[in-house]
């Protein structure tokens, strides 16, 4: 497996409910061996500590890094084979992107309030399996770029955020 590939990306909430999940790999052929699995993994992980940094864990022969913010869980799965360093970026830079959009306010009222967001955030940094992003002011620029409100004028944009749209301009010019 030459090309890193995530399984999938969970954000549960503290009783092991999905808020936001996403699977790239047919491991868990239905909904119910997808549910399974986030229990059990929820249930390996509950009694952790990974409040102040992410941890890992090796599950069902998949590597798992998960941290914990507030009433959210987050975890990032990978083969056996992945490196953990790279899942564990993933990790912070989806995490840190979330934070970003969500102004630091994450918890489980305010991701159900804001799904569309954090699917966007999620679809940034992975595709089918494959990392995309890692770095989070890239990938919540994308993000506020596609989830900009057809109101907002460009003073309301960060300086970030007109630079992502002027690089993402350029790109698509460039590519014509």
């Amino acid at each position: 497996n030459s090309c890193p590939a995530v399984k999938n990306i969970l954000i549960l909430d503290s009783e092991g409910k999905r808020v936001a999940v996403k699977y790239y790999s047919d491991e868990w052929p239905t909904n119910s061996a997808k549910l399974a699995f986030e229990k059990s993994l929820f249930g390996r992980t509950l009694k952790s500590n990974a409040r102040t940094e992410a941890e890992i864990t090796i599950f069902d022969s998949n590597i798992v890094i998960y941290k914990f913010v507030q009433d959210l869980h987050f975890f990032i799965t990978g083969g056996d084979d992945e490196n953990e360093l790279l899942l564990a970026t993933v990790l912070q830079g989806l995490f840190d992107a979330i934070a970003l959009r969500l102004r630091n306010t994450i918890d489980k009222r305010e991701a159900l309030e804001n799904l569309d967001v954090i699917f966007l955030c999620i679809d940034e940094v992975v595709d089918q399996g494959m990392i995309l992003e890692t770095d989070a002011n890239a990938i919540a620029g994308k993000v506020a770029i596609q989830n900009m409100d057809a109101s907002a004028t460009l003073s309301e944009q960060t300086i970030s955020q007109a630079l992502a749209s002027a690089r993402e301009h350029l790109t698509k010019t460039l590519l014509k």
